[in-house]
């Protein structure tokens, strides 16, 4: 891994040109350092990710556009724009995009190792 080098990553780049595609959402990584990973994410109308935990990081979900339904803890819950969705560590979380619109939304994660695993 390597330390931030300042400046700005522009709305429609992403790190390396790096696109994930998962259960039909996009995912655009936008940096990754030891200290902070974040990406761009775009879910479609009706896609989903399922109820999971994570045992070893608490993750924080930005809303941009969009309206999402979440089940954080058993419990139903929405988020709108400029929302900001705290997923703690080992609680039982799902994300749904139950709109006719496709919602952004920007995640980071506490740990980068957390997604990416060790260097």
């Amino acid at each position: 891994m390597k330390s931030e080098i300042t400046g700005i990553t522009r709305a429609n780049e992403g790190m390396q040109g790096i696109s994930w595609n998962i259960l039909g959402q996009t995912y655009v990584p936008k940096n990754c350092t030891d200290h902070c990973f974040s990406w761009h994410a775009t879910l479609p109308p009706g896609t989903f990710v399922p109820p999971h935990i994570h045992p070893d990081q608490d993750e924080y979900l930005y809303m941009l556009e969009g309206k999402l339904d979440f089940m954080l803890a058993g419990a139903d819950a929405q988020a709108t724009p400029g929302d900001l969705i705290r997923l703690g560590m080992g609680v039982p979380h799902g994300i749904f995009n139950k709109s006719e619109s496709a919602v952004l939304g920007v995640a980071e994660p506490e740990t980068v190792r957390s997604v990416l695993g060790p260097s």
